[in-house]
């Protein structure tokens, strides 16, 4: 005959052979995703006193594998609003999450894919890249601490 446990009576099994993440690991990682498409939002949205709210005053970032500047947050926020509004148009689809949580630190692995408007004549830079993350829990939430991009791949059409 047929299966006649529920799921609440059927033996708890690892997922993908990992452990059940709890509720708090749960809401970590939920959280930390949350604040990478934050990001994104803020960017394609030129809103970039909101990245305040997404790294960490000391935080490292590095953009020179794609033609950008590295070093300290405040000054590569002030880079993105100098050099960012050049472009006519760009968008960042964030994707394939990778977080790993330990207690009050994370990393994370994300695929963005990031295609921007040189110019009014159509020619369009299609970025494809995977931010690496650190991030660390503060009393004002998940915030991070370095960010790294790593190229895939550039084509200009």
């Amino acid at each position: 005959m047929g299966d006649t446990l529920t799921g609440a009576q059927r033996p708890r099994r690892a997922v993908l052979n990992r452990r059940m993440m709890s509720l708090a690991e749960i809401s970590d990682r939920l959280e930390i995703q949350q604040l990478v498409v934050d990001y994104a939002t803020a960017i394609d949205q030129r809103k970039f006193d909101d990245l305040d709210a997404i790294f960490t005053p000391d935080a490292y970032i590095d953009y020179r594998v794609m033609g950008g500047i590295d070093g300290v947050f405040p000054e590569v926020k002030a880079w993105l609003a100098e050099v960012l509004p050049n472009f006519p148009a760009y968008y960042h689809l964030v994707g394939n999450f990778d977080i790993r949580v330990g207690g009050d630190n994370a990393s994370g692995r994300t695929m963005c894919f990031n295609p921007m408007k040189l110019n009014d004549g159509g020619q369009i830079l299609l970025c494809a890249l995977w931010y690496d993350d650190e991030f660390i829990r503060t009393p004002e939430g998940w915030r991070m601490t370095r960010r790294i991009e790593t190229k895939c791949m550039d084509k200009i059409f």
